[in-house]
């Protein structure tokens, strides 16, 4: 036995081929972005902003300044149809309780926004480019099949919340085909306004965020809840006779929060800034605003989900349909069939938030609110498009015309929307919501693997590669969120009561347990345990010339 180790993450004489350095043995390969003339290295956007030089401060506001916009377009994941349903249900359901839970799933998306960030200032390429390049042909495609299902599932509710809101404005005159068709042309409108600059794109974005803010400021300002008791289900972890509603409202909140693409739109949008990537100290610059801004998006955000959580904690918690259908017919809506004459405990969604809105706080309410959800789906609509963008893209290293793309990927998203919202009625269409977040419940791991996998790697972060405490903190933030949600789906599933769904989903999930599995494999290699290396082992034992070895200590023979 030889006091030798095995370097499998490089080769003395690598070759590059367009722009990667190609290890001649191992799993991974050092990145580097694509320099040909053939291979363009672009992001969605034209321009990048430039950074002013201030080389007197430790922190500069001007700096901050320059770096703000990816973070903020982030964050609107955070407040998409989905979120808010999730909250107002929250709200209902179990009161102030579950605050704590979508506390700590906020920052746990800090901290995974914060390596899909690193990930793209290091390397100057996004996850979905990093992974086309690190991951063999059949992992990649099943890969990229797995993020455009959760993009498409996401697409889906920002397009029903749309909808809705559309509804809920026109006093139900627009009808919910129709505001699905809104959508689809509005989105294209929308799409284009980068031409007008990337600045003034992103000022659009924090214009429709202030339109939130307000919107929903304004519903928590009217019902004026306890103070008291919303910071103590902030911060106090425990949910008093709590049952199986609400612990299933909690994993919900983790799964709605926490959205897998939102990691790949992360890791691209931080490549508009121009930043020398030769330079260590502008890197290392780059990360700490990054940091600093998407801390601060996340927290607006965050407030606007406690707005909402809080408005219908305390005036809808408990509240039964027969109190609810009262109510409504005293303030003479017409929306009074909705809630049954019952003493069973009201079951709220978005369309029916505005309308108990309305019913006990005015029609105001109900028409600012529809305003705040129409905000909401349409600048999520907007970052789901750009995360198909970058993910086909990278994935498939295609370059389509703009128009191409929106159009198969809203397609996709749009056809089974419209077809439930022209055969079926508005319960039906929100219904649609539990579906599509077990769809991207499922799809999480194939966002937070490579991520964790690729930022711990030194021949790819070089130095800006997770150190011992984040390479642990971060397996297991995503084993919890993984297995959180995974719960989800298994209650998602068995309330479905049918065998032969049962039989079905038994064999997809071998299927995909299988290719978390594979994943996860590489991912512990990457994290330092390579008695899981089988290309290690072999080389070692085939005694392959390509092989480096990298003496650490003198020989011994025994």
């Amino acid at each position: 036995l030889h006091g030798y180790r095995h370097e499998c993450y490089g080769s003395v004489e690598p070759s590059q081929e367009n722009g990667v350095i190609q290890s001649t043995q191992g799993l991974y390969s050092s990145t580097s972005p694509p320099v040909s003339d053939d291979e363009p290295f672009s992001t969605y956007f034209e321009e990048k902003v430039p950074i002013p030089e201030d080389v007197t401060q430790m922190f500069s506001f001007r700096k901050l300044w320059a770096f703000t916009g990816p973070g903020f377009l982030m964050s609107i994941a955070y407040l998409d149809p989905g979120n808010i349903e999730s909250d107002l249900q929250s709200g209902a359901k179990a009161g102030f309780k579950l605050l704590w839970v979508l506390l700590g799933a906020t920052i746990i998306g800090l901290l995974l926004q914060r390596l899909a960030a690193r990930l793209g200032v290091v390397t100057g390429m996004h996850l979905a480019e990093v992974c086309n390049r690190q991951y063999p042909t059949v992992p990649r495609i099943i890969l990229w099949l797995m993020v455009e299902l959760a993009i498409i599932g996401s697409d889906m509710q920002e397009v029903i919340g749309c909808a809705i809101a559309f509804n809920l404005l026109s006093m139900g005159r627009i009808p919910l085909w129709g505001g699905v068709l809104i959508t689809i042309i509005d989105t294209f409108v929308f799409l284009f306004l980068d031409k007008y600059g990337l600045r003034k794109l992103e000022a659009f974005f924090g214009f429709l965020i202030t339109i939130m803010a307000v919107s929903f400021g304004y519903e928590y300002v009217m019902v004026r809840p306890d103070q008291g008791e919303l910071l103590k289900g902030m911060f106090l972890p425990y949910c008093e006779n709590c049952g199986s509603a609400q612990m299933e409202q909690a994993v919900g909140i983790v799964g709605a929060v926490i959205m897998p693409h939102n990691i790949y739109l992360h890791s691209a949008l931080v490549k508009s800034r121009q930043i020398d990537r030769g330079n260590k100290k502008e890197v290392k610059e780059a990360n700490k605003y990054y940091f600093i801004e998407s801390t601060i998006a996340l927290f607006i955000s965050f407030l606007i989900n406690v707005f909402v959580v809080a408005v219908f904690a305390e005036a809808f918690y408990d509240k039964t349909n027969i109190e609810v259908n009262a109510k409504c017919n005293e303030s003479g809506s017409p929306h009074t069939d909705l809630f049954p004459l019952d003493n069973s405990t009201l079951q709220v969604d978005i369309y029916k938030g505005g309308v108990v809105l309305g019913c006990f706080f005015g029609p105001a309410a109900l028409y600012i609110w529809a305003i705040g959800i129409l905000a909401a789906g349409q600048s999520s609509t907007m970052t789901g498009t750009y995360s198909g963008q970058f993910v086909m893209e990278g994935f498939l290293n295609l370059r389509w015309s703009r128009f191409a793309r929106v159009l198969l990927t809203r397609s996709i998203a749009i056809f089974p929307t419209l077809l439930v919202a022209i055969f079926q009625d508005v319960q039906h269409l929100t219904g649609m919501n539990d579906f599509l977040n077990v769809l991207q419940s499922m799809q999480l791991p194939f966002a937070l693997i490579p991520i964790l996998t690729f930022t711990s790697l030194t021949s790819i972060m070089d130095d800006f590669a997770n150190g011992l405490m984040w390479k642990i903190g971060g397996g297991v933030v995503i084993l919890v969120v993984c297995a959180i949600n995974m719960y989800f789906v298994v209650v998602y599933v068995t309330s479905l009561n049918s065998v032969a769904l049962y039989v079905l989903v038994a064999l997809l999930c071998i299927a995909y347990l299988s290719f978390v599995c594979y994943l996860t494999w590489q991912c512990l290699i990457a994290l330092g345990v390579s008695c899981l290396d089988v290309s290690c082992l072999g080389s070692r034992v085939s005694n392959n010339r390509h092989a480096v070895f990298i003496e650490e200590q003198p020989a011994y023979d025994t």
